[in-house]
């Protein structure tokens, strides 16, 4: 536990921070929320967010942080400050969410994995399923994936399900297929999420959802009872932007 209670009523759960590092990304998925925003360079400066982190954590009780993307791996000098700075401030939960693709070179695996470990790093989530390998191949996956398992980071599969894991469309097939190619490394399959209709999903997979279905997210919170504050690559958060304003301010003067 970190910091005390911030005032701010809307505020008075936040227990979590979330930075989407990047919308660059290395694959091209059918059911990815970020849709045509995806792969552009831009990415969050990691002194900012650093001093974001602390900021936060001297008034409320942070509890997990996590770094995703796009894929974050692109720039892992940037990840690796985000949770060096969580874990010095005794954040109990690091976690990243990548695709385990982001360069060919075995020993460039092998330093961003020992890198991710060295900042505390405790929760990384392993994308792997149909739609990732339908454009990111499997054996650099399945090397990095090694190299973080030998780092000593505790590593989980998060594939994305169509319809319900018990579906048995294509896709879920394929996924299960996928899956079975990292059993020789006993990493472990956790309950991934379900695909949900946004960004690419409405566009490449709308045959799998209801007619009269409209866009919406499972990770949206009531905004006046928010427990995340979640950042953008440029720095958008909440009603401001942390490259131009204190957080604590943007934090503090936060309405719905």
């Amino acid at each position: 536990m970190c910091g005390v209670p911030g005032m701010n009523k809307y505020l008075k759960n936040l227990n979590r921070i979330e930075f989407s590092v990047t919308m660059a990304c290395t694959g091209k998925c059918k059911h990815c929320q970020n849709g045509d925003a995806a792969n552009t360079a831009e990415h969050i400066d990691g002194e900012i967010a650093m001093k974001a982190v602390r900021s936060i954590c001297s008034q409320y009780r942070i509890t997990s942080l996590m770094t995703f993307g796009g894929e974050p791996l692109l720039y892992p000098d940037t990840v690796c400050a985000i949770h060096r700075a969580g874990t010095a401030l005794g954040i109990g939960k690091r976690q990243v969410i990548t695709n385990g693709y982001f360069t060919k070179d075995p020993a460039r695996m092998e330093a961003v994995a020992r890198e991710l470990a060295e900042s505390g790093v405790n929760d990384l989530l392993l994308s792997a399923d149909a739609f990732h390998q339908e454009t990111i191949p499997l054996e650099p996956v399945l090397r990095f994936a090694a190299c973080a398992a030998e780092a000593g980071i505790p590593l989980r599969l998060q594939p994305a399900w169509l319809v319900s894991p018990e579906d048995h469309n294509p896709y879920n097939q394929r996924t299960r297929e996928v899956l079975k190619e990292f059993r020789p490394l006993g990493i472990p399959t956790g309950e991934g999420n379900v695909v949900f209709p946004g960004g690419n999903a409405l566009k490449y997979l709308r045959e799998y959802f209801p007619e009269d279905v409209s866009p919406s997210s499972p990770y949206e919170e009531d905004p006046e009872d928010l427990h995340t504050v979640s950042f953008s690559p440029n720095g958008d958060v909440l009603n401001g932007n942390v490259c131009e304003t204190d957080i604590l301010d943007i934090l503090k003067t936060y309405r719905p």
